[in-house]
């Protein structure tokens, strides 16, 4: 049974790697024995965890939101250890506007981050995992691919189009041996959660909205993670998996 879940030798670009989730999957598939590849702005936080990482972790600084840069940070991740098999698209930017205060630039922003760079760079790395016949892409959505929340209306566009957009990469690529499905986490503790957080009684209310009755750890996705880059999600491409300790259940 071990061996569905094992990735070991598999190559594996991971975008937002220098924080929160990425970072968490970033190092869990590197421990797991995939050689990853992770992406971020800030080169120093990336050298600092592959240095502290228990595995081979190679980095690529990129802006992500300049979406003309996008085509060569793909071909730059296959330098290291060769063009990837997995590409996790961690990356996320959530600007918490009210929807009279959203300004042109902070919806583009949202949306080229959360929505656009995740096409790009799987459509860059496709035709390589085509040739193999083999390859995962996993997205982050969220709660609010399927919620309306506070100051959201942007993130929570670009969100529900991660949802659609999942669904249409696995009509496009998956009979080429191409998973695509995506990761809708519920409130863990990151960066990008911060102020979340900062009210302890705002994080208690979202706990108790839960049915298991916490808000989650990174650790919480380890197992997901896992089973959505190995060969036990062999037959599963364009879904969804909340990962909210069923948040979306109540």
């Amino acid at each position: 049974m071990a061996d569905l879940f094992d990735v070991s030798g598999k190559i594996a670009c991971v975008t937002g790697a220098s924080s929160g989730l990425g970072r968490a999957a970033a190092v869990l598939l590197a421990e797991r024995g995939a050689r990853v590849v992770g992406v971020a702005r800030r080169a120093d936080t990336l050298d600092e965890i592959a240095a502290a990482t228990n595995g081979e972790m190679a980095t690529v600084a990129a802006d992500l939101l300049n979406r003309d840069t996008l085509a060569d940070t793909a071909s730059r991740v296959a330098y290291p250890f060769g063009a990837p098999d997995i590409l996790i698209n961690a990356a996320g930017l959530n600007t918490r506007e009210p929807a009279d205060a959203v300004t042109p630039e902070g919806w583009d922003a949202t949306l080229n981050l959360n929505l656009s760079a995740p096409f790009f760079m799987a459509q860059a790395l496709v035709p390589a995992m085509r040739e193999k016949g083999w390859g995962r892409i996993v997205n982050f959505a969220s709660l609010q691919s399927r919620r309306a929340f506070q100051n959201g209306i942007s993130y929570g566009a670009s969100k529900g189009g991660v949802e659609q957009m999942t669904r249409a990469m696995a009509e496009a690529w998956s009979a080429h041996g191409i998973n695509a499905n995506a990761v809708a986490p519920g409130f863990f503790r990151t960066e990008l959660t911060g102020p979340v957080f900062e009210n302890s009684e705002l994080a208690d209310r979202l706990a108790a909205q839960t049915c298991i009755g916490r808000n989650g750890v990174p650790q919480d996705l380890d197992g997901p993670m896992l089973f959505l880059c190995s060969a036990a999600s062999d037959y599963v491409t364009g879904q969804v998996l909340f990962v909210d300790g069923g948040f979306t259940a109540k």
